[in-house]
């Protein structure tokens, strides 16, 4: 969907901010850092203990037999002796921040959320579990519709553009699911993280091709590949830079900008000259992904620690999800009544 691709723009955005402004005001505490310090050392913060604090980060047992090692949901999820300290300490210290009446502070780049479950952001997580079901059912839909609802010719469906959208519902789905994996880890987990950006990336990358395709009408097969082959070409090697050479966060902003805003200007200026019948519903999803990233812009700490900006923004994008594949399914509906119409 339209505003999947500005998540991604404005999220690469994010991350590049997290890691600029890494040194937050929460991890410069001296009583934090002291306490973390301490913790390392012992293993305790207060009268809680972390068993798992006699092995290192890399999850390697220092001593003792098998059965003393990490439990391995906690192995999957990263949670080592240093992290546990981290966001031990980290409640602790806001918790004597509440009583002096002061606000919350950001630690390590990021608001001091509270686990559950051993999951970091659970409200990003269960979020990014409701987008995914739901590209799930409008992709479904979706292809319901194309099969059984619509006239087919020779067992194929008349709509132009349908092989496209099942790959961007694939694509949509696996990228809300590595949001919702990398929401549930650390930042700083290299796989999860290089999953997340390669995943938004290739969505971001494939759904600028549909804009162009289907808002010029791109019919002609040697067309589409001349138009697709050089953008399909720049995104796989710009993913395989950010995997295999060099994770750069700012040169990933700058290209999932671009990306992102030449959608926006595609689309918007399509839903202002085409006389399509749901370009209602095309403009409701460009003012309401558009409005949606003022949470991205306007950040604040999470109520109760659960729930921020960030996931009240994952938030809007769910009903704009639907919206975006009712538009899908209209205009296969009113590319088949078209064509239909010709061959009469």
């Amino acid at each position: 969907m339209m505003v999947d691709r500005y998540r991604f723009a404005y999220f690469a955005v994010f991350l590049y901010l997290v890691r600029v402004f890494e040194a937050s005001a929460g991890d410069a505490d001296p009583l934090y850092r002291a306490c973390v310090a301490q913790c390392e050392k012992t293993g305790c913060v207060g009268e809680r203990c972390f068993p798992h604090c006699k092995f290192p980060s890399d999850g390697a047992s220092v001593d003792g037999p098998w059965y003393l090692q990490e439990p391995l949901y906690l192995r999957w999820k990263q949670w080592d002796c240093q992290s546990d300290c981290r966001y031990h300490c980290m409640l602790d210290r806001e918790k004597e921040r509440e009583a002096l009446g002061n606000r919350p502070v950001k630690y390590h780049g990021k608001w001091p959320f509270k686990r559950v479950y051993g999951i970091q952001e659970p409200a990003s997580v269960a979020l990014s579990a409701l987008n995914l079901a739901m590209q799930f059912h409008g992709w479904l839909s979706f292809l319901i519709l194309l099969n059984y609802k619509l006239p087919l010719k020779s067992k194929k469906t008349y709509y132009e553009y349908a092989t496209l959208w099942h790959i961007y519902g694939l694509l949509s789905m696996n990228s809300w699911f590595w949001s919702a994996v990398f929401h549930s880890r650390r930042p700083d987990v290299d796989l999860t993280e290089k999953l997340d950006y390669s995943s938004a990336v290739a969505l971001l990358g494939f759904s600028l091709i549909i804009a162009i395709l289907r808002s010029f009408n791109v019919r002609v097969e040697a067309t589409r590949v001349m138009i697709s082959a050089p953008l399909l070409a720049f995104v796989t090697t710009h993913i395989l830079y950010l995997n295999l050479y060099n994770l750069d966060y700012g040169w990933n902003m700058i290209v999932c900008v671009a990306m992102g805003v030449a959608q926006l200007l595609i689309w918007a200026i399509w839903a202002g000259v085409t006389r399509h019948p749901s370009r209602r519903k095309l403009w409701t999803v460009v003012v309401g992904g558009g409005l949606a990233m003022l949470l991205e812009i306007y950040d604040f700490p999470p109520y109760s620690g659960f729930i921020d900006a960030h996931a009240l923004w994952h938030a809007t994008t769910i009903p704009l999800s639907y919206i975006w594949w009712s538009f899908i399914k209209d205009d296969a509906e009113f590319r088949t009544s078209n064509l239909l119409k010709k061959v009469k």
